[in-house]
């Protein structure tokens, strides 16, 4: 869900006239000088949280937008109407071919399982590219992606949007300058519900004219329509296309517990969980980790768990929080000498309260994620959700539905063989094959 920037927009562009703003005099890796000093961008997906990733990144004064690329003609309006000189095209291979000299940054925010191939041929390009969470739908592509960003010194930024709000950094420098102590262990949780126990529809449907079938699968296998079953949003439920509720939500949610505690791979994953069906995620997941300890934790090892569905974490620790209601999103960080809740997007809450009363809150102002990503291509200042961050957060959290193919499994993992040291049938699930005349340069 995209956060309201608007008074940090209104308040840029003041400043830019204000100060007279000129074209950038540095940017990186261009791969052909942008006219009139703006970075030109191209989206991929037009409708959606694509709408609003492309939106929100062409408000920035120094950008237009160049071209789309939508599988689906009706989800184009928006663009139509207010970006009417952007170009549109069906296919986004055809426009990376067409459009190459014309990009200079780019933003994915297609079915999940097209992340990694748009993401890594825009950047074999030398664009630079925003991507919305999860990075990835695979663990290899994660890592491939963030590899090439470095190897190509390349900008890239995660939509984790919330990452630069002001709730989230205000808790993860509120617990790094120790208000609870040395963290023991940590609770995450959202109630959605990207999953699916019914059984798979018998039926086939006609493909809509308005829609590409054959571009929506992309490097899936190929497969009959099914009207309302994967397109427009049903995908995120189906194995092949999403990662369930902890793919979708588990990037935002983790992210203020890795940057508060500064977590790298875990050590091990473990699913209390049912097992997903052949098509679809489970429902109500329990997932277990362990993390190295780090010198914001007690101890050796951290205990991160996440729950979703109609799953929360244990009584004990509910009661935590006295008398509030706990969100429908959040976590909480007990600590050796009290607890935060941090609700899914609040300020947080110091616990015992009667503990804390009168305690003083020193707040982080908010960035706007999107501009930050193009200010950093400018040379400005750095993406703070670049893929040196978001992909080893983006690895862990897709540990997760992977993990929950073996129910009750503790699985040991080791994130520099990209491996599960205990179980090659799980190890199996770390990279997929993309169908035949998909391969992409750099993943397959």
């Amino acid at each position: 869900m995209r956060e309201s920037h608007g008074s940090d927009r209104r308040s840029f562009l003041r400043q830019a006239v204000g100060a007279g703003l000129a074209a950038p005099a540095f940017v990186k890796n261009l791969v052909s000088a942008p006219p009139s000093g703006k970075l030109r961008l191209a989206s991929f997906g037009a409708n959606g949280m694509a709408w609003e990733t492309l939106d929100a990144i062409a408000a920035h004064p120094n950008v237009t937008l160049a071209c789309v690329a939508e599988v689906d003609a009706t989800r184009l309006d928006k663009v139509g109407k207010k970006y009417p000189d952007a170009k549109t095209y069906s296919d986004w291979r055809r426009m990376l071919a067409s459009e190459r000299k014309k990009i200079d940054i780019a933003c994915v925010a297609t079915p999940d399982h097209m992340h990694a191939p748009i993401a890594m041929t825009a950047m074999r390009m030398g664009i630079h590219v925003y991507v919305q969470k999860p990075l990835t739908h695979d663990l290899y592509e994660t890592r491939r992606l963030t590899e090439t960003a470095r190897k190509k010194k390349l900008v890239s930024q995660m939509g984790i949007q919330r990452h630069s709000c002001s709730e989230y950094q205000t808790a993860a420098r509120l617990i790094q300058s120790g208000a609870i102590g040395k963290i023991k262990e940590v609770h995450a949780w959202s109630g959605k519900k990207w999953g699916d126990t019914d059984p798979f529809p018998s039926r086939t449907d006609p493909v809509p004219a308005t829609l590409d079938w054959e571009q929506w699968l992309g490097v899936a296998a190929k497969r009959p329509f099914i009207d309302g079953y994967y397109h427009p949003s049903e995908w995120r439920k189906r194995i092949d296309f999403g990662t369930a509720t902890f793919g979708d939500m588990g990037c935002h949610i983790y992210d203020p517990v890795f940057t508060a505690l500064g977590l790298a791979s875990p050590l091990s994953v473990r699913s209390e969980g049912p097992a997903p069906g052949e098509h679809c995620w489970a429902l109500n997941s329990v997932i277990h980790y362990v993390f190295p300890g780090t010198r914001y934790t007690e101890g050796k090892t951290v205990a991160v768990t996440w729950y979703d569905g109609d799953e929360r974490p244990p009584k004990e620790v509910q009661a935590m929080i006295g008398s509030r209601r706990l969100p429908l999103e959040g976590s909480i960080f007990i600590g050796a000498e009290g607890a935060i809740l941090l609700p899914h997007t609040a300020m947080p809450v110091l616990l015992p309260e009667d503990k804390f009363k009168g305690f003083q809150l020193t707040t982080v102002p908010a960035n706007n994620h999107y501009f930050q990503f193009v200010d950093a291509v400018m040379g400005k200042v750095k993406a703070s959700a670049g893929f040196d961050y978001s992909g080893p957060l983006t690895e862990a959290v897709l540990l997760g539905p992977a993990a929950t193919r073996f129910p009750k499994t503790t699985l040991n993992w080791n994130g520099a063989k990209m491996k599960f040291t205990n179980s090659k049938e799980a190890s199996r699930y770390v990279r997929r094959k993309y169908r035949a005349g998909w391969s992409v340069k750099g993943l397959s």
